[in-house]
């Protein structure tokens, strides 16, 4: 019964959000292929894909392309091609893993992050800055970035990977109890744009909710969980890496990230189970086909369960 009303939704959904193929991609290794060892034939690549609308040549392309970049690399078994994450391709994944699944923000301690990214010169730089801003640094002044909470380890590498040491300084810095906090809510619109931020949660917000009320009422079918699941991880990618993750303290009222993150779990979990039966029908590795995930996929969102709410 589900099947008459979701099959035309997500076709609906699918076009206002109009995923680029390449991205698409991205959203799906990280959050059906990863778990279960991180490589599968491109033939079987295609068949999952498929779903979307995106055909043979199109995935060629975009995993040609992602293998350029540095996401992916190719091994060849006879004729036939398996694809996984490269090493920086997998630190990625695991970075953004950390973000996209993560059950709420944690508490905020008072401290900031400095750094201090004009120390370097040209191409580093600019490179250290895109990365910074892909974890959610914002940008207060020239040269110089800040995050409350940043991700330790991603820090931690991309200094490594822009040979920081020769050049970008980090410091910790702990806020006065004295300052005004009007004056804290104006480094932080200064630093960062909540109010792109707000609209892009709202628009989340706006797509999903539908689909919450239908699921409660009968299960989908495998492919049109699958292909949901998909969307839904590719759209909350989309938006939560864009987010600083600011704590409470920094954030005006009624931020719409909070509810966007209770939606984003309880759909998740509604469309799971379905959605892996189809995965397990269509995805082959060079091993055979799949089995169990890796123990890290049963935390998602604070621990994977049947139930919607």
């Amino acid at each position: 019964m589900a099947d008459d009303a979701l099959a035309p939704m997500i076709d609906a959904l699918a076009e206002r959000l109009r995923p680029d193929a390449k991205s698409l991609i991205v959203s799906l290794f990280g959050d059906a292929v990863a778990p279960y060892g991180g490589v599968v034939w491109l033939g079987s690549l295609v068949d999952l894909v498929e779903p979307f609308g995106l055909g043979d040549r199109v995935v060629r392309t975009s995993v040609f392309r992602l293998s350029k970049e540095g996401w992916l690399a190719s091994t060849q078994v006879g004729r036939r091609s398996a694809y996984g994450p490269t090493e920086s391709g997998r630190r990625r994944f695991e970075a953004a893993d950390r973000i996209i699944y993560a059950a709420r923000t944690k508490p905020w301690g008072g401290r900031w992050t400095v750094a201090f990214t004009g120390l370097l010169d040209g191409e580093a730089r600019e490179a250290l800055r895109r990365d910074l801003a892909w974890q959610g640094f914002g940008q207060l002044l020239p040269g110089v970035m800040i995050h409350p909470e940043p991700d330790e380890a991603a820090l931690r590498q991309a200094l490594a990977d822009v040979v920081a040491g020769d050049g970008a300084v980090t410091m910790r810095a702990t806020g006065d109890d004295w300052a005004r906090p009007e004056a804290l809510r104006d480094l932080v619109a200064r630093a960062w744009d909540l109010a792109a931020l707000a609209a892009g949660y709202a628009a989340f917000l706006d797509a999903f909710r539908p689909f919450l009320t239908l699921l409660e009422r009968a299960e989908p079918s495998p492919r049109d969980a699958f292909r949901l699941r998909i969307l839904l991880v590719h759209a909350w990618r989309r938006a939560i890496l864009r987010d600083p993750l600011l704590p409470e303290e920094l954030l005006p009222a009624d931020w719409p990230g909070a509810a966007a993150r209770l939606l984003v779990r309880n759909l998740y979990r509604a469309v799971r189970a379905p959605a892996e039966t189809h995965l397990a029908r269509t995805m082959l590795t060079p091993d055979g086909p799949i089995g169990l995930p890796a123990a890290s996929y049963w935390s998602r969102f604070g621990g994977l369960v049947e139930e919607v709410g």
